[in-house]
């Protein structure tokens, strides 16, 4: 398969995966279910956007990269300190909320490393080409 195609997919889950987060910071009443929250909508639309429609292009493995580092920043922040409090474990969403958690790391880290590799690539002249000096 080939790394672009693996780039969408993968984007396209972490953009899958940090909704089901959000829902999931809300349900837990980690975050209040309210007008701020609405910020999450155009930034996962760009998101998806630069993953589906500008897919092979600068602009599009730009998006996908720093929406990985975004999608990436989810675990981190949950995870350090002392971790995912008690109450959070003893909710009824607790197995989703974790599990989103993971793999929303995953995939924005499988996404981060393959849009990093397609932007280098896409800066590197390809050999054989006669280069006017």
């Amino acid at each position: 398969m080939k790394k672009s195609s693996l780039l969408v997919i993968t984007s396209v889950l972490s953009v899958f995966f940090m909704s089901v987060h959000l829902a999931c910071d809300i349900i837990i009443g980690m975050e209040k279910g309210g007008p701020a929250n609405l910020i999450a909508l155009p930034i996962l639309t760009v998101w998806l956007y630069g993953s589906l429609v500008l897919a092979g292009s600068r602009w599009g493995y730009i998006i996908m990269l720093v929406g990985s580092l975004f999608g990436l920043t989810m675990p981190i922040i949950h995870m350090k300190g002392s971790g995912i409090n008690s109450e959070v474990v003893s909710s009824s969403v607790a197995f989703l909320f974790v599990w989103t958690l993971i793999s929303l790391g995953v995939t924005s880290l499988f996404s981060l490393v393959l849009s990093s590799h397609l932007l280098w690539k896409l800066q590197r002249p390809t050999q054989g080409k006669n280069i006017p000096i």
